[in-house]
């Protein structure tokens, strides 16, 4: 088995880039409107966002997902 995972387009990215990417693109407001949980919305910060989505699953997905939705290029060749 190989650590290599060339269909995950979040392979090797960490959470905190992820959320530091985000909040740079949309800022707190533009998060907060995208998804909606209070980490986004009262007194906001990386570190308590991270703190909150390592142990909320369904929030760290839709994260991940608006992400990918957001900075992934589309494959030429078809897929992502």
């Amino acid at each position: 088995m190989t650590d290599s995972q060339p269909n995950n387009p979040l392979h090797g990215i960490t959470l905190a880039t992820i959320v530091e990417e985000l909040e740079a693109h949309y800022g707190w407001d533009g998060l907060a409107e995208r998804i909606d949980i209070n980490c986004f919305k009262s007194n906001p910060s990386v570190k308590s966002s991270l703190k909150f989505l390592r142990k909320t699953p369904w929030a760290r997905s839709k994260v991940e997902d608006l992400y990918i939705a957001t900075f992934s290029k589309p494959n030429p060749w078809g897929g992502r």
